[in-house]
């Protein structure tokens, strides 16, 4: 099969796994913005699940991404993959204890309540767990089982979310005497949110813990050494890129109010139909990238992967722009929550250059060179809290989605600026420059210009089709379209 048409099927095979996690964010969002009832709320909601990922990062520590590198370099590799199960469930479970022993720092230096502190930890170790098996089944190319599990799981926790927070209200509110009305507490949100993450990851770890009972363990003490060598960087740009990703939501919360990041966080989320396609994109050609890097000429494949990623890119920049009036209210039901709705196009602009980002790093991962993606994402984060702590107080959440494009952006022109001395790429730049430029045009139109109109946005969108159409639409069919022999 043609190496590109192999990468996009399993990028869209990993893409339905991987998205409908966070996916689960917007099918979510109208539930959340129905049940709080005002911004605070779901400003706390938004301001706890930023701690939980800067958490995540460190249980993680650049694992996954050692792991892929190993696994695809030695030949043992049950050895890595013993190693890596031993050192973060090790990790885990010592994190775990911890949490739990000093819950109460946790909660003054996270202003989270005491008493979330101990869902919380749960959540984090569950899900640390279950980095390596997720990672063997990437590695050995079975992205339906991927996607099965992953699926799973969001229907685990998608469905308890609608049991507690809608069904349980009624059952025990109509029925006092019920079994049900014990059970179900007024203003208990987030603790039931908490609960239907914790028991969806625990079923997904029991199907996974078969990884675990392996017939041979063998912990390479130095190959540990090797892959936390390799690993380190990727932690600290994994905590930088963090910062990026969740700083905002903090500082908002601290600096203004947790109702101004409430609309924030709501309205930030509509940018996730950008970050889907990127994450889904990177999950398909981070494994493609290494297994790759070896064979002749990868620079040119790596080329026409990254072109493909800004064509569509593109077009999801503007068709969320364009139809942002019809997406907000059926995912925001909070009319108040959409007060920030002006962030949308820099946000979403913001995540697209992240996607760039991610597949110009593929120059640091294969030439070893992880502490570069520790230096740009670490610049980024510095452009974060500069513009954020200074602008807060001046333009409020307007400060936050500058502050995410011009960390991204610089992220995404660094990467590419070291790429071309360490690692040259010929990437089309003409190409890449035309589709994004005509996209970020259009959306500028169709929602400054033109007010959101929505004939005229779809007009520009039928332009932008029809250039893509023109331009492409040989090449596209001889990757989606499998052609009689």
């Amino acid at each position: 099969m043609n190496p590109l048409k192999k990468l996009f099927k399993q990028t869209a095979i990993y893409g339905l796994a991987t998205v409908l996690p966070r996916m689960l964010s917007v099918l979510l969002l109208p539930l959340y913005t129905s049940v709080f009832q005002n911004a605070s709320g779901y400003g706390e909601y938004i301001n706890i699940y930023a701690w939980i990922a800067i958490f995540n990062v460190f249980l993680a520590y650049g694992m996954e991404t050692a792991f892929f590198r190993f696994y695809h370099k030695l030949a043992d590799k049950n050895k890595v993959v013993s190693t890596s199960l031993i050192s973060l469930a090790a990790t885990s479970l010592t994190f775990l204890f911890l949490a739990l022993l000093f819950k109460t720092t946790l909660s003054e230096i996270t202003n989270i309540n005491a008493d979330y502190i101990k869902y919380t930890s749960y959540i984090l170790v569950l899900d640390a767990l279950v980095i390596v098996p997720f990672a063997l089944l990437r590695a050995n190319e079975k992205p339906m089982k991927y996607a099965v599990i992953k699926t799973l799981n969001v229907a685990i926790n998608l469905s308890l979310n609608i049991f507690f927070l809608l069904v349980l209200p009624k059952l025990a509110i109509e029925n006092t005497d019920s079994f049900f009305s014990p059970i179900y507490k007024t203003g208990n949100e987030i603790n039931y949110i908490f609960i239907s993450n914790m028991i969806a990851s625990a079923i997904t770890l029991l199907i996974l813990v078969p990884n675990y009972f392996r017939d041979k363990y063998a912990f390479d003490f130095d190959l540990w050494k090797s892959m936390l060598k390799y690993a380190a960087p990727v932690m600290l740009a994994g905590i930088a890129f963090t910062i990026n990703e969740v700083v905002d939501k903090i500082l908002l919360t601290e600096m203004a109010s947790e109702s101004i990041a409430g609309k924030y966080g709501a309205c930030y989320k509509l940018a996730l139909f950008m970050t889907l396609f990127g994450t889904a994109f990177r999950m398909g050609v981070e494994p493609f990238f290494f297994s790759h890097s070896t064979t002749e000429n990868p620079q040119k494949t790596y080329a026409q992967i990254t072109n493909y990623f800004v064509i569509l890119g593109s077009f999801i920049l503007l068709a969320v722009i364009v139809f942002i009036d019809i997406l907000s209210p059926i995912l925001i039901r909070n009319e108040v929550l959409r007060e920030a709705l002006e962030i949308v196009p820099i946000v979403l602009l913001a995540s697209f250059c992240l996607g760039i980002y991610h597949n110009l790093s593929v120059w640091y991962k294969v030439t070893d060179r992880t502490r570069y993606g520790a230096y740009i994402s670490s610049i980024g984060a510095v452009l974060t809290l500069i513009i954020n702590l200074i602008f807060i107080p001046l333009i409020g959440y307007m400060a936050s989605a500058i502050a995410t494009l011009a960390a991204y952006g610089s992220m995404m022109s660094l990467s590419y600026y070291f790429g071309k001395k360490h690692y040259p790429i010929p990437y089309n730049m003409r190409k890449i420059y035309f589709y994004s430029g005509i996209s970020i045009l259009f959306s500028a139109l169709s929602f400054y210009v033109f007010n959101r109109n929505l004939v005229v946005g779809s007009l520009l969108l039928l332009v932008f089709l029809a250039l893509i159409y023109k331009l492409e639409g040989d090449t596209l069919k001889t990757i989606f379209i499998r052609r009689a022999n």
